[in-house]
């Protein structure tokens, strides 16, 4: 079992559009997540943050916004199990065009879109985490939460 740290960041703007990206897994069906990945020695979630969206979008210039979710999914992975504790951070940004530089995630990578985060509920792909619609309403309507909700867990 590998286990590690991750920081994802939900990028919205302020046409309520939120950016994510789909994979293609090694196996199993494509799906939806938000931008970001494994924090690397000690890095701090800011500073993950900032290198994972650089590698996967090309984003550099943006302000670290508050942490609204976290979950632990433990999962398979070409051809490894990993147990991963998430957190995930609002990013407000004017829409841009992605362009991804890592080449491993360009491997998986499908393509980008920004979603209006209306459509959400209807998306007929698994949007990862299972509660992104929830989450990102819950915060366009209350801002972020005081404390953060229990940790969501998911095995796959």
């Amino acid at each position: 079992m590998i286990h590690r740290r991750a920081v994802r960041a939900l990028i919205i703007t302020g046409g309520h559009e939120v950016l994510l990206l789909r994979i293609r897994p090694p196996h199993g069906d494509c799906f939806w997540i938000a931008p970001g990945g494994g924090s690397e020695g000690d890095e701090t979630p800011e500073a993950t943050l900032r290198r994972e969206l650089a590698e996967e979008l090309g984003l550099t210039a943006f302000a670290h916004g508050p942490a609204v979710w976290r979950r632990h999914h433990t999962f398979n992975w070409g051809g490894r199990r990993i147990s991963q504790k998430e957190e995930y951070r609002i990013v407000h940004t004017d829409r841009f065009d992605p362009v991804m530089a890592d080449a491993a995630e360009a491997k998986v990578l499908d393509c980008f879109r920004w979603w209006p985060i209306a459509d959400l509920p209807n998306a007929e792909e698994r949007l990862t985490p299972l509660s992104l619609a929830d989450i990102l309403e819950r915060y366009l309507r209350d801002g972020a939460p005081s404390a953060l909700p229990d940790e969501e867990v998911l095995f796959d």
